[in-house]
């Protein structure tokens, strides 16, 4: 079974830099589409970036284009997500996740939550402004 880790959250003041780390079981990195989301306290899970299945297309939610960047190391089976320019409305709890079920498209990225179906349990990231 496909297990999820998120690390690297943290307190960091406005205009500074975080890389969350997603540790993977298996080879899920290299094997599946996966994504970051992003959750703000009383508001609802929404999508930040996606990583397609192979040949490593990108997406990214319009409000972190240009200031974040998703990536995977399949050696280490881990995916990223480099966050520059934090802004104080990035604070949320991170989650990462993976589309392990099919139908499979290799070149697809997935933008929407009922898209996955893997998910791991979140790492805290606060910005002070």
């Amino acid at each position: 079974q496909v297990q999820l880790v998120e690390s690297g959250g943290g307190l960091v003041q406005a205009g500074e830099s975080l890389r969350l780390s997603c540790a993977t079981s298996e080879r899920t990195v290299n094997t599946y589409a996966m994504g970051w989301f992003h959750q703000a306290p009383g508001k609802e899970r929404e999508f930040v970036a996606a990583i397609s299945r192979y040949f490593s297309r990108t997406y990214y939610a319009d409000s972190v284009k240009g200031r974040f960047t998703i990536s995977r190391d399949t050696t280490k089976n881990t995916l990223f997500l480099q966050m520059n320019s934090l802004k104080p409305e990035d604070t949320a709890v991170y989650f990462c996740a993976a589309k392990t079920r099919g139908p499979f498209v290799s070149t697809a990225y997935y933008i929407t939550a009922n898209d996955y179906d893997t998910w791991g349990q979140g790492t805290q990231v606060t910005i002070s402004s």
